[in-house]
């Protein structure tokens, strides 16, 4: 069973963990974590979901994502999360989220790396990873309109693209 900690509505952690499911009050939240992985021409890894995966089934997203489990960081649950869904080690202690999305429920840490590697040396997660390729921008977003993608925002995915070098919301 999978324990989450949570948070007040300034990201303090408040002592209480929840299981995965269990309701939470209005003033409770979870924390969340996303790894956008770039290669150097630019293009996005994006996997798609399983067909049974509960939400979203068999449709694309960024390269990963998921939950923190209670006593992790946010760069803990990265690391993780990346490791779990895709095979990839890679150490995020050192690293800042690009940018956070405060959603209902919780806290959406975002991390963008540039990260050479070879699709075939991936270990996929059986339960949760059907397929992955490298995407540019105006695949996602074509693949958005087609309903074939979660459907984000196409500024947050222009965001992910554009600010994938530097922290901030101004360009330099």
């Amino acid at each position: 069973m999978e324990k989450w900690d949570l948070y007040d509505k300034h990201r303090n952690k408040i002592d209480k963990q929840i299981a995965r499911g269990d309701e939470m009050t209005s003033d409770e939240f979870h924390l969340v974590v996303h790894v956008c992985i770039f290669n150097p021409k630019g293009e996005m890894l994006i996997l798609q979901r399983q067909p049974f995966k509960q939400g979203w089934s068999n449709l694309w997203d960024i390269t990963c994502g998921g939950s923190a489990v209670a006593g992790e960081t946010s760069q803990q649950a990265t690391s993780r999360e990346l490791f779990e869904e895709l095979g990839i080690l890679y150490n995020f202690e050192r690293i800042r989220p690009r940018f956070t999305i405060n959603f209902e429920r919780g806290f959406d840490d975002y991390y963008l790396i540039e990260y050479e590697l070879d699709l075939n040396e991936l270990t996929l997660q059986t339960e949760e990873v059907q397929a992955v390729k490298w995407a540019s921008k105006e695949e996602i977003l074509e693949l958005i309109e087609l309903k074939k993608f979660i459907p984000y925002y196409e500024s947050i995915i222009a965001f992910l693209f554009e600010g994938r070098h530097h922290y901030g919301s101004v360009c330099l």
